[in-house]
C-alpha cells in the first residue's frame, strides 16, 4: 500500500476484520480529502461501478458503523468477490509484515501482491494465502443429505459438509475423508461443481457432488448435531442464504433428483 493523495477519487473499502464500511447500501464514493482519507494508506484492487476501488489500510480502533460481509451476499457475484478480495488482502498484510524466513521487517511489493523481507541477505518473498476448503452436496436416489453443524443450532440451519483439504490430500480425498469423518458415509462419482472466495478471513470454498456409496449415520458429535436424508419433493429444513456456494449446491442436487425419474 502507498500513502493515499487528496486527490486520489474512487470508491474506498474500509474494513476491521470481516465487516465492511457499507452506508447507504454501497462504498463510500469521493476523493481521499473529501472523506478524510488522506492521512491513509490504500491500494487499488479493482474497479466498482467503473471507478477505481481502493482498499483502505485498516485501523484496529476506528469507530464505524460495519456490516459484516456475509450479510452483502444479496451484491452481484463479481461485487462480492472483490470485497472477498479486500478482506482477503487487508488480512494478509496485516498478519505478515515480519519475514516468517529470518524476522525482518516486510514492505508491500510494487508488481504483484506479495510482501518482500528487507534484509537484503534474504529478500524472501510471501504472497497471500489461501486456504482451500471443499464442500460436498451428496445424493442419495431421489434424497438429499443436509446436517445442521453445532454453530448453526438455533437458527436450525441445514446444509452440506465441508472441510479444509489437509497437507497431500487431493480434493477428491478430502471430500471423501470429511464425509466419512463427520457422518461415517461413503461417497463415490465425486464431481467438481465451482468455487466461491470466503473471506472469513481466507477461505477458497471448492464445491462438489456426490453420490451415496454405503453407511448408515454416524455422527461427529464435537461439530454435527443432526444429520439426515431428505426426499426432494418433501419439506424442506431452513436452509443457507441465496447467494452460497452451499444453497447453489443444494439446489443442484435437488434439480438432479427431481429429473431422476424423467
Amino acid at each position: 500500500m502507498k500513502e493515499v493523495h487528496p486527490q486520489d477519487s474512487g470508491f474506498w473499502l474500509i474494513t476491521q476484520e470481516s465487516n465492511v464500511y457499507f452506508p447507504n447500501q454501497n462504498l463510500p464514493f469521493g476523493t481521499a480529502k473529501d472523506l478524510g482519507l488522506q492521512q491513509r494508506c490504500a491500494l487499488q484492487i479493482g474497479e466498482w461501478e467503473n471507478q477505481p476501488l481502493f482498499l483502505v489500510s485498516e485501523l484496529a480502533d476506528e469507530k464505524r458503523e460495519w456490516t459484516f460481509l456475509r450479510d452483502l451476499l444479496h451484491l452481484s457475484k463479481e461485487q462480492f468477490y472483490l470485497l472477498n478480495r479486500g478482506i482477503e488482502l487487508n488480512h494478509f498484510y496485516k498478519t505478515h509484515q515480519f519475514c516468517g524466513k529470518c524476522g525482518s521487517k516486510t514492505a508491500h511489493t510494487t508488481d504483484e501482491w506479495a510482501v518482500q523481507c528487507q534484509n537484503k541477505d534474504c529478500g524472501y518473498r510471501t504472497y497471500p494465502v489461501i486456504c482451500p476448503s471443499i464442500i460436498v452436496a451428496i445424493r442419495r436416489g431421489k434424497e438429499i443429505l443436509l446436517a445442521c453443524h453445532k454453530r448453526h443450532v438455533d437458527s436450525k440451519m441445514y446444509t452440506t459438509l465441508a472441510g479444509f483439504v489437509e497437507v497431500g490430500e487431493s480434493f477428491e480425498q478430502a471430500v471423501s475423508r470429511e464425509v466419512w469423518e463427520e457422518t461415517g458415509l461413503q461417497v463415490k462419482n465425486i464431481q467438481y461443481w465451482g468455487s466461491q472466495p470466503w473471506a472469513f478471513p481466507n477461505s477458497q470454498m471448492v464445491g462438489f457432488l456426490a453420490e451415496y456409496a454405503s453407511g448408515e449415520i454416524s455422527l461427529q458429535e464435537e461439530e454435527i448435531a443432526d444429520a439426515k436424508w431428505f426426499h426432494c419433493d418433501g419439506p424442506l429444513p431452513n436452509l443457507p442464504p441465496q447467494g452460497t456456494i452451499a444453497l447453489a449446491l443444494i439446489n443442484a442436487i435437488l434439480e438432479i433428483c427431481r429429473a431422476k425419474d424423467k
